[in-house]
């Protein structure tokens, strides 16, 4: 006995009326076709298969259409106590809203604090900045081109503008440990030393260049 599926003969009076009707969802279909046609022997498979071969879609993609209502509008949900309880509440924020003066740490341990000014990049209303930059150039001003600032304890979670001193960018790797003293890890009375050594290391660095390019 051979196992191949036996097509299913259609008149064509039957495939027109499939084709006018293929908006009805398919079971309704599938019943009144069979009703009308007195088909018994096609099944709701074989008629969703008809129509797939055929391109007779419904023209539905399961979306709410425009104009029709949800089936629960105007109904007034049961309580449930244990719903209510988790339910948000009018006026309240959740705990994670980005309010202004929000702050958070980034992934190189600086504070960083949410102000209004717009972000460049997105053009939303607020944006984070670095907190201990943005209370030094409160009181100082911009920082000058060719500095960056550096903490004199060490601690990047102290944002005093006190705490911050500017440096040139140049002085950074000498100060890292790689070639010299670490100032991160050094004994808090040794840290200023070792930013001197560093500004006299580049100063001497850049007179040597500027030497060679005279």
């Amino acid at each position: 006995m051979s196992g191949k599926a036996r097509d299913i003969p259609y008149s064509a009076a039957e495939l027109k009326w499939i084709k006018n009707n293929r908006t009805m969802s398919r079971r309704a279909a599938h019943a009144a076709f069979c009703r009308k046609f007195g088909r018994s022997d096609v099944s709701v498979d074989n008629y969703k298969s008809l129509c797939t071969r055929k391109g007779w879609k419904t023209g539905r993609d399961g979306r709410m259409q425009p104009g029709n209502a949800p089936w629960n509008k105007g109904k007034t949900l049961p309580y449930n106590a244990g719903s209510a309880r988790t339910q948000f509440k009018k006026g309240n924020l959740p705990h994670n809203t980005k309010y202004l003066g929000h702050e958070r740490i980034s992934k190189d341990g600086y504070i960083e604090i949410s102000i209004a000014q717009r972000n460049p990049h997105t053009g939303f209303e607020r944006r984070y900045v670095l907190k201990h930059k943005y209370l030094w150039e409160q009181e100082n001003g911009p920082v000058p081109a060719g500095m960056c600032l550096k903490s004199k304890d060490g601690n990047r979670l102290n944002t005093d503008p006190s705490n911050w001193v500017p440096i040139p960018r140049g002085v950074l790797p000498l100060m890292n440990g790689f070639r010299g003293p670490n100032y991160q890890t050094a004994e808090p009375k040794v840290r200023p030393v070792i930013l001197t050594l560093a500004r006299l290391r580049l100063k001497s660095h850049m007179l040597k260049v500027l030497g060679k390019v005279l």
